[in-house]
């Protein structure tokens, strides 16, 4: 029988997915609402807040699989939101960039987003979401160097 300790641990994580679902699904409902997958809105947000990107990189940056990156950007793209850029000095490389477009998008999305996060996560203290993220940073970090 799993011992008070174990128990915890898997008690621990089923909050825990169960409050990132609900995130989750409030979130992406959203992202929804406004045009996007939540794949879309997540390549668009990282090249909002960092800028031209290497196409080859932006799956591992918002933890997705290349292949479907392709995907993505050509919807994007299509939407005039983004525009591939040929790497001048290398022929194996294309960045992903917002266009106008896609820039003037996030301009009016991502406030309401951050907003909306912000609702989400208001049973929680200003204290409370700093502990939560130095926990949560801590079991993140222990986690890597474990191994199964």
């Amino acid at each position: 029988m799993a011992s008070d300790e174990v128990k915890q641990s898997l008690k621990l994580f089923i909050v825990l997915s169960r409050a990132t679902k609900a995130i989750n699904e409030a979130t992406n409902q959203f992202i929804q609402k406004n045009g996007l997958n939540p794949t879309e809105f997540a390549v668009l947000e990282l090249l909002y807040h960092k800028g031209r990107q290497p196409l080859q990189q932006i799956g591992n940056k918002i933890l997705l699989a290349s292949g479907s990156i392709t995907y993505v950007v050509d919807k994007l793209e299509k939407r005039q939101f983004l525009a591939r850029i040929s790497c001048p000095t290398d022929r194996r490389v294309t960045y992903a960039e917002i266009t106008a477009d896609g820039a003037a998008f996030m301009d009016k999305l991502f406030p309401e987003h951050e907003q909306k996060l912000h609702e989400l996560l208001g049973a929680l203290t200003p204290e409370e979401k700093q502990t939560a993220i130095d926990l949560l940073k801590k079991l993140g970090l222990s986690i890597k160097d474990l191994s199964y």
